[in-house]
This record gives structure tokens, sequence and C-alpha cells, in this order.
């Protein structure tokens, strides 16, 4: 997943609390409060791509050692 496009999981999340503290703090233009709303909507979607990934990685991971996976409700 990382390239030279992506941020990682960590600068993601910290760009993503810079533009939730932005949009709170207010004293922006619509447009400018439009354009952090979808870069956040981006960011957040770049998130939960990695944390699925781990998902992933970890389901393999505990399925190789004979564990349940940890989605499961039982």
């Amino acid at each position: 997943m990382a390239d030279e496009k992506t941020p990682s999981y960590e600068q993601a999340r910290e760009e993503l609390t810079e533009v939730v503290r932005r949009l709170e703090a207010g004293g922006l233009t619509l447009e400018q409060s439009i354009e952090l709303w979808e870069r956040g909507e981006k960011l957040a979607a770049i998130c939960e791509e990695w944390l699925q990934g781990a998902r992933v990685k970890l389901a393999a991971a505990m399925a190789r050692r004979g564990q349940p996976d940890p989605d499961s409700p039982f």
C-alpha cells in the first residue's frame, strides 16, 4: 500500500487530526471548509485501508497459528 503518493497510516492520521482541528476552529469560508472536509474524507479512507490491511495480516497470522479469527463473534 505504501508508495510515494499514499501517506503512512501515522501521517494520514496526523493530517486528519489537523483537518478536524481547523474545521472545529471555524473562521473558514464555505469553500475552504468543503475542501478540508473532502481532504478529511480521503484521509479517513486511507486510514481505513491501512487498518483493514492490518486486520487481514493479523487474521492470516492467527490462522497460521491455529487461533480463531479476531473478527469472529465466537
